[in-house]
């Protein structure tokens, strides 16, 4: 697909067969904006079902397919991306705007997942238990749900649908695929990887076009059984609303506020790096980003000075340009939103202690200096997701102030503590109220092996990755037999 191409024509993928669409999209590179990345067709309502319906054929065929076979698919893609981790690692940093390690790594990522997940479709799973009855056998076993509706977003356009459609395919469930509009040519050539494993046609679709459109026509569908949505708070509740109405199974991941507690025993030059990576690498643009620094009072100054004097030697510039620490936001739009939130914190008097600045480059980009800011709980950038290289410090008396500031927020994906104290790391670990917890590590970064996922305003439904994943791809039946 990319094979040193620098314009791609993407198309849809449906029942087998590459498809055209009606109307066309361009992605261009953030880095450059004067590159054009990917022309892409747009499907509309029809090609959307079109797709369904190919899912559905499809479904009885392969849901009783060996386990075997939906292993070997799953592992010949996982080896492919692998094989050309280099090569997608450089279409993503050119559509996203992530520095190429990152890309790279996300690519790498994405391979092992399926890797993964190809082992699990070989484990399966069940149960087989005596009755309460004299001679009455019981068994436990898990079933595939169906056609599932996995909708992905533009910031990990490779990682995080490997996170989806692994385990959907793996425990024999039919996929229809709809990537961010932002990221057509990540979306395809994974489709186009995916469409050379020798799985039967229809059992996976590519619908590449807006949320409007592709995708409520996704979540409204009959046909479509389970939704999996990754992306805004907002349109998350849209998608529940719309799909449990119909009683669909419904999986959501929605981002969050999440916090870094930094205690006065902590390795301050540590917990710097700790904040840098969480709140600042892939420009704050992660669902697990730390826009929220909760700092004891002990440490607060001297923390505030290093982590200021570390964010001025920051390297910020095109995403392909090595030594780069921070590549370009994704789009116009992304830029104009975090440089709104600059103005919304000194408005509300917030104190401005860095960045927060458009930036010139050699190329026309999106670019924008790493903003941080010494706030009060009460201001709004304390409080709502930003999903920019913008954080805050908040000061914090002590531990037990630390904990509450860090649980004051409807959302509750990541948190993480620096603290030399075992006494203070374990009762973080169990009353932070999130679903994924770090000590002296950055709130973002995570392993594919294990679950992932929130509370609260975070998510909705069973975890996604791991063998946590078989919650929501599949059914419990429950097998009575008289011996």
């Amino acid at each position: 697909m990319i094979h040193g191409e620098l314009h791609q024509s993407v198309r849809q993928y449906i029942n087998g067969r590459w498809e055209t669409s009606a109307t066309t999209g361009v992605s261009a590179n953030p880095s450059d904006t004067s590159e054009v990345v990917a022309e892409y067709a747009r499907a509309g309502r029809r090609q959307v079902g079109f797709a369904i319906r190919a899912a559905a054929d499809a479904f009885p065929h392969w849901s009783h397919s060996t386990p075997q076979r939906r292993a070997d698919v799953l592992d010949r893609i996982g080896t492919e991306l692998l094989a050309r981790r280099d090569e997608l690692g450089l279409l993503l940093a050119r559509e996203v705007g992530k520095t190429l390690p990152e890309a790279v790594a996300e690519a790498t990522r994405a391979g092992q997942t399926f890797k993964f997940f190809a082992g699990e479709a070989m484990r399966g799973g069940g149960e087989n238990m005596a009755s309460l009855r004299a001679g009455v056998q019981v068994d436990v076993t898990r079933e595939p749900v169906g056609v599932a509706g996995l909708i992905t977003p533009w910031n990990s356009p490779l990682a995080v649908p490997a996170t989806k459609i692994a385990p959907a395919l793996a425990h024999g469930n039919s996929v229809v695929f709809k990537p961010a509009e932002l990221v057509p040519a990540c979306g395809w050539t994974l489709a186009e990887i995916i469409s050379r494993a020798a799985l039967p046609a229809g059992v996976f679709n590519l619908v590449m076009g807006s949320g409007r459109e592709a995708g409520q026509a996704l979540v409204d569908s009959p046909l479509v059984d389970a939704v999996s949505f990754t992306g805004s708070a907002r349109n998350g509740e849209r998608i529940l609303q719309a799909a449990a109405a119909r009683r669909a199974k419904v999986q959501l991941e929605m981002g969050g506020k999440n916090a870094l507690v930094v205690l006065a025993d902590a390795d301050i030059d540590h917990a710097v790096d700790c904040a840098v990576q969480g709140a600042y690498f892939s420009n704050g643009q992660r669902c697990t980003a730390s826009s929220r620094l909760i700092v004891e009072a002990a440490v607060h100054d001297v923390f505030v000075a290093r982590l200021h004097q570390r964010l001025k030697t920051l390297k910020i510039g095109h995403a392909l340009e090595r030594g780069v620490d921070i590549g370009p936001l994704v789009d116009e739009e992304r830029l104009a939103r975090s440089l709104a939130w600059v103005e919304i914190a000194k408005e509300e008097g917030a104190e401005h202690v860095w960045g927060g600045e458009p930036l010139k480059r050699a190329t026309a980009g999106h670019y924008m200096s790493p903003a941080l800011f010494l706030a009060r709980p009460e201001h709004r950038i304390a409080r709502e997701e930003i999903f920019g290289p913008v954080a805050c410090v908040l000061r914090a008396a002590d531990y037990d102030e630390a904990l509450a500031l860090c649980n004051d927020t409807p959302s509750g994906l990541s948190a993480g503590i620096c603290t030399n104290s075992l006494k203070h790391a374990m009762h973080f670990r169990r009353h932070a109220e999130v679903g994924m917890t770090m000590v002296n590590l950055p709130t973002a970064g995570v392993d594919f092996h294990v679950p992932f996922g929130g509370r609260k305003g975070s998510g909705y439904g069973p975890r996604e990755q791991g063998r946590h994943a078989a919650e929501f791809y599949t059914t419990v039946k429950t097998g009575y037999m008289l011996a």
